[in-house]
């Protein structure tokens, strides 16, 4: 019995894949609990279609991605922060802080998206990367200087 999955079912495929499984197992299993559909020459066309949205969909975020990380690769984020009289901060710079100081220069990019390699403790200037998308980053400069 062939039959398309509308979710992942471990052992036997992933969201979309055309199966072929035993009849038993397809209808007593698959069928009645809503995993798969029977995979008929319209619902394999439809599931082609859909794929190739999705994919297509796909390619358009990686493009946004490239083209964000072209505009922003090399640019100097200028970030202030309270200090001490020693040149010492008081607390961290975060990944917020510069998610923030990038928002201001017109780039939304998410918190979570910025990689600090270790934490930003003491005033001066500091490389990180921006992961954008999976194999996608860039590399943008941050300067620390007190308030």
């Amino acid at each position: 019995m062939k039959v398309i999955l509308n979710k992942d079912v471990k052992g036997t495929g992933k969201k979309g894949d055309i199966v072929e499984v035993a009849d038993g197992y397809g209808r007593n299993f698959l069928l009645k609990n809503g995993l798969a559909n029977l995979a008929t020459s319209a619902s394999i066309s439809e599931n082609k279609s859909q794929k190739n949205a999705e994919s297509y969909h796909k390619e358009q975020e990686r493009l946004a991605a490239v083209n964000l990380a072209e505009q922003i690769e090399g640019k100097t984020i200028t970030v202030y922060v309270k200090c001490g009289e020693n040149g010492k901060i008081f607390g961290a710079v975060t990944s917020k802080e510069i998610s923030d100081a990038l928002a201001k220069q017109g780039f939304n990019i998410a918190k979570q998206k910025i990689e600090l390699k270790e934490s930003i403790k003491t005033l001066g200037d500091f490389t990180i990367s921006i992961k954008l998308h999976p194999g996608v980053s860039a590399k943008i400069n941050i300067v620390v200087l007190p308030e």
